[in-house]
């Protein structure tokens, strides 16, 4: 079962929009006609495909799905055809700027729209600016030490795409998670918008990642989410990582909160009740994550 995950990790998240190359977005068709046991001869037979591969690991007990973007691309109108913009791809023929962004704004909300209907948890990894050494990209690869924080325009497009969804009723728990400190307010305060109250803390402002993710990027994030949303719906740390050494990351993570919450109760700005702080902090640590998503 390991081995059919990987291959799904190395098959889709968000290879399924990377229409910038046609040459590797063709081949990665190739891979998933293979294991979908879908002819992708159009659009339709795309999102086929995709939603096999997603009831496929539903029925196997995959409860979240994972996409990493720079931002989310959103659009008012249909400027574009997205099967026209599909039979090119399948052509070998380039999109432009324009019609890349389009096309990952229409695949986005049509994969929003299928974790919904499976009742899984959407994630959304926002604000990287990859493989900015190009001669050590060319020698060494991607995702190989040249990423780093991008400083794009989020909240616009987060919203667009989020009220999108929510509009018709086909808007999945969702948690975002941004990698500039600049953004963290924005994000905290965005998710708020979306939960209407179906289910508990539906829309999370996630956790410290990447390069946030140590004591400092930790602490702004749960301060950010105590001020300006309801920590005690946090679900916590996550580790996206494959790796055993990154799972440390939630020990530390509970010792920076267990600070925090220590720190304000020194201060006189939280009761010294430990029955009380110790349930929100038990919860943020293990129980709300549980219940969030619907782990057996």
């Amino acid at each position: 079962m390991l081995q059919k995950f990987r291959h799904f990790l190395l098959l889709d998240r968000d290879n399924s929009l990377a229409v910038e190359n046609t040459k590797t977005y063709n081949q990665y068709l190739s891979k998933l006609e293979k294991i979908s046991k879908v002819n992708i001869n159009n659009y339709d037979d795309l999102l086929k495909a995709l939603e096999s591969r997603i009831n496929f690991f539903n029925d196997n007990g995959g409860r979240l799905s994972d996409h990493g973007f720079e931002q989310l691309n959103f659009f008012e109108k249909e400027i574009y055809d997205v099967h026209s913009l599909f039979g090119k791809v399948k052509n070998n023929e380039s999109l432009t700027d324009n019609e890349i962004a389009f096309f990952k704004f229409k695949t986005v909300i049509e994969l929003c729209k299928m974790y919904h209907k499976v009742g899984w948890t959407q994630q959304f990894h926002l604000g990287a600016i990859r493989n900015n050494n190009k001669r050590l990209l060319d020698q060494l690869g991607r995702d190989t030490g040249f990423d780093s924080i991008g400083d794009f325009s989020q909240a616009r497009a987060l919203s667009g795409v989020l009220n999108k969804l929510d509009s018709t009723n086909q808007l999945a728990k969702t948690i975002v998670y941004n990698l500039n400190p600049a953004d963290s307010e924005v994000f905290a305060t965005m998710v708020g918008n979306f939960n209407d109250g179906t289910i508990k803390g539906k829309m999370q402002y996630g956790a410290a990642w990447w390069f946030l993710d140590q004591k400092d990027g930790m602490e702004k994030q749960i301060n950010a989410l105590s001020n300006l949303g309801l920590l005690s719906c946090f679900v916590g740390m996550l580790t996206d990582s494959r790796s055993f050494l990154s799972f440390p990351r939630h020990e530390y993570f509970r010792r920076i909160l267990c600070n925090i919450i220590g720190t304000d109760v020194e201060n006189g700005e939280l009761p010294a009740d430990e029955e009380f702080l110790g349930k929100i902090i038990s919860d943020i640590c293990y129980h709300n994550a549980k219940n969030y998503f619907n782990f057996k």
